[in-house]
């Protein structure tokens, strides 16, 4: 059985790494789906091949999340072209690591544009579209919680944001029988976090499982909560990152 099926679900980002995977899971769970993309038109057109390849449709938007008004024309695009919204995913994001005596405050700006204002701007742009039973799912970071290494002040700032966001939503949106949740990645192999990276190794010393987690592994817990089964759960922030913030 297709949990998703007849449902329709929008991924920003979705052309690579942890939003490709869920883009991809939520097609085999029977969702059409639409992805965002900054730059990668080859990759997203690869993407929504595969997806339309699950017997569901498919299709790649480019959108720059640091503008809300393109994020807002993705979703009424998403909506306009698949007949609809049920689930949106705001998976886009950006991370940079830098001294703090060394952060701009182009790039306070920028990185809160991304991670935050997009989120805020996507939901509600959602809104006329998402009925009883929406789903929103905010993608964050394990780092929300805890900053292990030097140089990430305001990426951890955006996702500990990210965490308040999503409760207010959850609180905002209840009434109207739309569950908001976030899932926080810990280290996830991808090209941007390679298992064999230069910094892998001190990753997994941090972590109670010793080993990178894959973007299906993010991908499945989406499912979920995209899903009928999580219909009772709101506001709530998932960590999955092998045991890193233990």
């Amino acid at each position: 059985m297709k949990n998703l099926a007849n449902k329709t679900a929008l991924v920003t980002g979705g052309s690579r790494g942890i939003g490709a995977a869920i883009a991809k899971r939520l097609a085999r769970e029977g969702a059409n789906v639409a992805i965002t993309y900054h730059a990668s038109p080859e990759k997203a057109a690869a993407i929504v091949k595969e997806i339309e390849q699950l017997g569901v449709k498919g299709i790649a938007i480019q959108a720059d999340s640091a503008d809300p008004l393109a994020v807002k024309q993705a979703v009424d695009q998403t909506a306009k072209e698949l007949g609809g919204l049920d689930i949106l995913v705001n998976n886009a994001g950006i991370a940079f690591y830098k001294d703090m005596a060394d952060l701009t405050i182009e790039d306070f700006d920028l990185i809160t544009a991304v991670n935050i204002r997009a989120v805020f701007a996507g939901s509600q742009a959602a809104l006329p579209y998402l009925g009883k039973g929406g789903r929103i799912i905010n993608i964050g970071s394990c780092q929300a919680e805890r900053m292990p290494t030097p140089g990430g002040t305001l990426y951890a700032m955006t996702k500990s944001a990210l965490v308040g966001l999503t409760k207010g939503m959850a609180r905002d949106l209840g009434k109207k029988g739309i569950t908001v949740n976030a899932v926080h990645p810990g280290p996830i192999d991808t090209d941007m976090n390679p298992a064999d990276g230069p910094h892998a190794d001190f990753q997994r010393s941090l972590m109670a499982l010793s080993e990178f987690g894959t973007a299906d592994d993010i991908a499945g817990l989406v499912a979920y909560l995209a899903g009928p089964e999580s219909g009772y759960v709101t506001g709530a922030g998932f960590v999955i990152d092998g045991g890193t913030n233990i």
